[in-house]
């Protein structure tokens, strides 16, 4: 450890920045708390609705590996690309400035235009048996706010991203129950970078760049309660992550030093249960009821990788989420399907005080609409777009430097919104 390092070699700077780890996981992403719903493009069109039991292509191996022996013999190809566009804007309503520090101004557009990608892959051993692999960004999002902004000393950036790779098995065990099972192996890494206090550099920040390596498991089945109608199951399960990495100080844009960390953070169960039912030729439904675990999410314990020693353990008291969709598709040609949804999907933040700046929490709402084009009889293509609708809640938050309370408390409310626009490639040889 340097001697010269006056911020990332001292617990109390390095304990303020770890907690910005928390600050991510109280995130706004496109599901609820920092989870990515967009694991697929065609799902974009109906706002996910019903996303277990649909299996209209090789992406159900995401959403409920039974599903793969809803696909034809030979091999299936789903390939999507989703752009999304947050908006995320602070305003000011009395925040006070930390000590001598001027208070700082609004921080600008906080969101950002990002590419969120996924891929899979389903083989028929035969008429009963399925494999797979899927490829996406589960969990993720990314904040930027200036370098003055008022909440700086809270955080004012973060880039946090999950990729899993999910190798799937599925056994049709009679014409109406269908079941699968999955193995997940996750990267999560985590970018967090903060401003610091510091009298004579008012741009000394703390930057701490961590990720690990950690497995879970999904099973799902699916049963065929009539010929027109069938119901889905899937379950995810807790991935637990000991993030490890580098706390790394600067001041007048200057490293200083470097101190090795860890931090625990343990990525949520879900549940979900789906229904997909063929209403006539032309016209299918589908929709969800889909939990999410966050309430094992009640701290963060961060420490320091060299002696163990606890640097930081913040109360965060997340709830368990759920979210709710309905959608619906029409098939106008024989080559056209057009396809609608909403959904609603809770947050797990508790309240005002518990809400953070950097990736601010609220209930959302979406509504989608898109289409699917057959290009071939055996190559289809899909689009969707979809508008998410936050709601404009507060923040009451104080300032933390350390484990120590400072005077300064943050109060304020977010605008938010998120615009995608999905497409996705399929193909069956």
């Amino acid at each position: 450890m340097s001697s010269h390092n006056k911020f990332a070699g001292s617990d109390l700077p390095f304990a303020r920045l770890a907690v910005l780890i928390g600050l991510t996981v109280s995130g706004q992403a496109m599901a609820a708390g920092f989870a990515v719903q967009n694991q697929n493009g065609a799902g974009t069109a109906t706002a996910f609705a019903g996303a277990a039991a649909v299996a209209d292509d090789a992406s159900t191996i995401y959403f409920n590996p039974a599903g793969m022996t809803y696909l034809p013999m030979g091999h299936s190809i789903s390939v999507a690309g989703t752009l999304l566009h947050r908006s995320l804007k602070f305003d000011d309503r009395g925040s006070n400035a930390l000590g001598p520090f001027p208070l700082g101004d609004d921080g600008g557009e906080g969101g950002g235009l990002s590419l969120i990608p996924a891929g899979y892959y389903s083989y028929a051993i035969n008429d009963r048996f399925r494999i797979g692999v899927g490829v996406s960004a589960t969990f993720g999002n990314k904040t930027d706010y200036s370098t003055t902004f008022l909440g700086r000393f809270q955080g004012n950036y973060v880039d946090l991203k999950a990729l899993n790779i999910n190798p799937s098995v599925a056994w049709r065990v009679n014409d109406q129950l269908s079941i699968g099972a999955g193995i997940s192996f996750v990267k999560l890494e985590g970018d967090i970078q903060q401003q610091l206090p510091v009298g004579g550099f008012p741009n000394a920040r703390n930057r701490l760049e961590a990720d690990d390596t950690a497995m879970g498991f999904n099973v799902g089945l699916m049963y065929q309660v009539t010929p027109a109608m069938r119901v889905g199951l899937s379950y995810r399960s807790k991935i637990d992550f000991r993030l490890k990495g580098e706390a790394s100080a600067t001041e007048a844009g200057l490293a200083t030093g470097v101190t090795p960390a860890f931090a625990r953070i343990e990525l949520p169960d879900t549940f979900s249960v789906a229904v997909h039912h063929q209403i006539t030729d032309r016209w299918e439904a589908m929709g969800d009821y889909t939990w999410t675990g966050w309430s094992s999410f009640k701290s963060l314990d961060v420490r320091n990788d060299t002696t163990g020693a606890r640097l930081t353990n913040p109360e965060y008291d997340f709830r368990d989420s759920w979210r709710i969709g309905y959608g619906a598709a029409y098939k106008y040609t024989e080559a056209l399907k057009l396809r609608f949804g909403v959904a609603f999907d809770k947050s797990p933040v508790h309240d005002e005080t518990t809400r953070t700046l950097t990736l601010p929490d609220s209930d959302r709402y979406w509504v989608a609409i898109g289409a699917r084009y057959a290009l071939t009889p055996k190559s289809t293509i899909d689009v969707g777009y979809a508008h998410i609708f936050f709601d404009r809640e507060g923040i009451d938050r104080r300032t933390i430097v350390g484990t120590t309370p400072t005077g300064q408390i943050i109060r304020g409310k977010f605008d938010a919104s998120a615009d995608l626009l999905s497409v996705q490639y399929n193909q069956t040889f």
